[in-house]
C-alpha cells in the first residue's frame, strides 16, 4: 500500500511528550514533511525530555512547556489542530509499582483530559496513541498480534490499556477518529541515557562507553521485539495519514525475537568495549518481568504498507554513532 506523505505539508500537528524519546524523533520527521508542529511538554524528571533533541528543528516548531494533567492549558493547544500524537507517558515500569499514584495521573487523568478538550473544542483531529506492549503481560502465544488477551504484569500497563480504551471510547462516542500503537522495545538517538527504568538497551550503549559491566537479570536467555525508533516514526505517520486506521490497534515490533544475552552482545560488539555480568533478579522486577516476547506486524503492513527497516546490528551501530558524536548533550559522568 502507498502512502502519500505529502499528505502532511501544512498540516498542524500537536505532540504531547515531544521533547522525549519517540516524541522528537516525530517531530524531527514531521518538520521534513512540512508540518507545522507544537511540542507539548512537562519537562519532568526522570523522564527522556531534552533540549538537544529538537536542536536541529528549534527555530521550526512552537515548543509548549505543559502537562498533560492541567487542563486547561491542554485544551488551549488542541484548537484547530489536524493531528495529536499522544506520547505523554509515565513509561517506566518499575516507577509505575513505586509510584502508582502518579502513573494514574498522568496516564490516565493526562489521557483523559485530552479526550475532554478534543470532545468540547476540537472533534476534528485525529489522535495517534503510544500504547504499549506492557498491556499484553505474558503472552499466552506468540507472535502477538492484536487479538491477544490483555493481562498487564504491572500498573503502567494496565493505565496504559485504560488510556487506550478512554480514547476509543471518547472518540466512538464524539466522533474524533484514534489509532492505537503498541510499541515493543524502541531503541535508538534521542533515548535518555541517564538510568534504566527504560529504553534499557541505550542505557546499556552507555554502559559499555564507559566500560562499566552491563548487568544481565538471571539467565539473561528472556527474548524481547526491539524496533528502531526511526521504524516507529514512520508507523506513526503512516497510521496518522491513512483513514483505515481509525479505532484500530496495530502492534509494532520488528518481528523478530531477540535472545536478552544476543542483544548484549550485540551493543558490546557495535561499541567496541564493554563486558557483562550474570546476578540475581531483584524480586521486584523478577515479579514484573516477562520471559518471551515478539510480534506479529502483519495487520500494520496490511493497513499501511508499514514494514520495518532498521535492522538490529545497523540499528544499534547508528545509534551509537549518534551518541559518540553527541555525548556531551547526552551523557552526564
Amino acid at each position: 500500500m502507498q502512502v502519500d506523505f505529502s499528505q502532511m505539508n501544512g498540516k498542524k500537528v500537536l505532540i504531547t511528550g515531544g521533547l522525549g524519546f519517540i516524541g522528537s524523533n516525530l517531530a524531527q520527521r514531521l518538520v521534513q514533511e512540512g508540518a507545522q508542529v507544537t511540542i507539548f511538554d512537562a519537562c519532568l524528571d526522570p523522564y527522556g525530555w531534552n533540549p538537544a533533541n529538537i536542536k536541529e528543528i528549534r527555530e521550526q516548531v512552537q515548543f509548549v512547556r505543559g502537562d498533560v494533567r492541567d487542563y486547561g492549558l491542554l485544551s488551549t493547544h488542541v484548537l484547530e489542530v489536524d493531528y495529536i500524537f499522544h506520547l505523554a507517558a509515565q513509561v517506566g515500569r518499575e516507577i509505575s509499582m513505586s509510584d502508582p499514584a502518579l502513573d494514574v495521573a498522568i496516564n490516565c487523568d493526562g489521557t483523559l483530559n485530552l479526550c475532554r478538550a478534543l470532545a468540547a473544542h476540537n472533534r476534528c483531529a485525529r489522535v495517534v496513541f503510544a500504547g504499549s506492549r506492557g498491556q499484553i503481560g505474558e503472552p499466552l502465544y506468540t507472535p502477538v498480534d492484536e487479538a491477544h488477551p490483555q493481562h498487564p504484569t504491572d500498573v503502567y500497563g494496565i493505565n496504559k490499556m485504560a488510556a487506550e480504551k478512554y480514547l476509543f471510547l471518547f472518540g466512538k462516542i464524539y466522533g474524533f477518529p484514534v489509532t492505537s500503537l503498541r510499541l515493543n522495545n524502541v531503541y535508538g538517538p534521542r533515548c535518555q541515557m541517564h538510568h534504566g527504568f527504560y529504553g534499557i538497551l541505550n542505557w546499556f550503549i552507555r554502559n559499555a562507553m564507559h566500560e562499566k559491566a552491563i548487568t544481565v537479570y538471571g539467565d539473561g536467555l528472556q527474548t524481547r521485539d526491539y524496533i528502531h525508533v526511526d521504524d516507529v516514526v514512520d508507523a506513526f505517520v503512516r497510521a496518522a495519514l491513512c483513514a483505515e486506521t481509525n479505532q484500530q490497534v496495530f502492534m509494532i515490533g520488528s518481528g523478530i525475537e531477540t535472545i536478552f544475552l544476543d542483544m548484549v552482545r550485540g551493543v558490546i560488539a557495535g561499541v567496541g568495549k564493554g563486558t557483562w555480568v550474570h546476578v540475581p533478579f531483584p524480586p521486584e522486577r523478577e515479579s514484573i518481568d516477562i520471559r518471551k516476547f515478539v510480534v506479529s506486524f502483519e495487520k500494520m503492513a496490511r493497513y499501511t504498507g508499514w514494514q520495518p527497516q532498521v535492522d538490529l546490528k545497523s540499528g544499534i551501530a547508528r545509534t551509537v554513532a549518534f551518541y559518540q558524536k553527541r555525548y556531551s548533550e547526552y551523557i552526564t559522568e
